[in-house]
């Protein structure tokens, strides 16, 4: 089996170990609170109707009323500013979900919007992440030098420290601003950091959703932006990195499998049968297994003549068993001498003998 079926298949059944195991964790550290705050909600939403005197239909549409505003706190979602969010969330492939398009030609230029945004901005932050690769060897390079190092050139490993550093020192700076706008607490906005550069995305916690943040805010929602957009491409200098090493492992194998089986194959040039050589002794394949468009052979020794005429020149030079143009003289007609009187039989053929080169 090739190297890169294998590698495919054992890809394929670490990550559904990976999920399997990581569906087992999330159970056990999820369920127990979920099956608890569910208890809790249920009793306090039987206080509020007997409080209040609400029936079940009426509890029902206030509940879808609380969750339809929810997204109208930040002020108008699909003004200028907002729609700008919303196309960043789409371009990225964050999606929070904190705004949806509501109309079917919304919808339909969502579609038509993803279709040619995300490409452009997977190329985009790819093309950046290189650029930041390229900064920080020439960076590490630059230090080392002047330290008078004997290895001046940055390794992936360096590239690897540097990026990680980054995207760490992004995450918790970031984090710091919006524990400070939002009223988050540290651990959640570090959270909240991850998710979003790592386009994850739940919309569990989203920025610019309060307290009219979206018209009111503008530096705030300028940092919201960049942020996002420096910490993807820092992000896509990693992937650059870890990610797309082993993505192009396949590709290597297979362009490394063709340029093997094209050497082999210049240089697979064998001679089929026997040859016969002057002496009248017969090399049973020898050279169609030994010798190949780069091996030379004695014409003194070899000649595709069974008789011991001699009729090559000692004097020749040795030539490629494959041009054999030169076995087989071409004279002139009155240089001929033909045999008088009648003309003996041919040779006896025998079907079960073959002489080539």
């Amino acid at each position: 089996m090739k190297k890169q079926n294998v590698r495919t298949l054992s890809l394929i059944v670490c990550t559904f170990t990976y999920l399997l195991t990581g569906a087992a964790f999330f159970d056990a550290l999820e369920s127990e609170t979920e099956s608890k705050r569910k208890t809790v909600l249920q009793e306090i939403q039987v206080i509020i109707r007997r409080k209040y005197n609400i029936s079940e239909e009426d509890f029902r549409i206030m509940e879808t009323v609380v969750m339809k505003s929810e997204p109208h706190r930040a002020g108008q979602q699909w003004k200028f500013t907002g729609a700008f969010y919303y196309a960043t969330t789409v371009l990225t492939t964050i999606g929070y979900g904190h705004s949806t398009p509501s109309t079917i030609a919304g919808k339909l230029f969502t579609m038509m919007y993803a279709m040619i945004g995300i490409p452009l901005g997977l190329v985009m932050f790819q093309s950046i992440g290189e650029r930041v690769n390229k900064l920080s060897s020439v960076i590490i390079r630059s230090v080392r030098s002047s330290l008078h190092c004997k290895q001046t050139n940055a390794s992936e490993l360096d590239l690897i420290c540097v990026v990680t550093f980054l995207s760490s020192l992004t995450i918790l700076g970031g984090a710091a601003a919006f524990s400070r706008y939002e009223g988050w607490s540290y651990f959640d906005s570090v959270y909240y950091c991850f998710i979003t550069l790592t386009t994850i995305g739940f919309g569990d916690m989203v920025a610019l959703q309060k307290d009219n943040a979206l018209s009111q805010k503008p530096e705030y929602v300028m940092f919201s932006l960049i942020f996002i957009l420096f910490g993807l491409a820092i992000v896509a200098a990693s992937l650059n990195l870890l990610v797309l090493r082993f993505v192009t492992m396949n590709t290597e194998d297979e362009r490394r499998d063709e340029a093997q089986a094209i050497q082999a194959l210049a240089g697979a040039v064998r001679l089929d049968g026997d040859v016969i050589t002057a002496n009248g002794s017969i090399l049973s394949g020898q050279l169609g297994h030994h010798c190949t468009e780069t091996t030379s052979v004695d014409i003194e020794d070899t000649s595709v003549c069974s008789c011991p005429c001699g009729c090559i020149p000692t004097n020749t030079r040795h030539r490629s068993p494959t041009q054999i143009t030169h076995l087989l003289p071409v004279l002139p007609m009155h240089e001929l001498h033909l045999p008088q009187g009648p003309v003996p039989p041919p040779p006896a053929i025998y079907p079960n003998h073959r002489a080539s080169i």
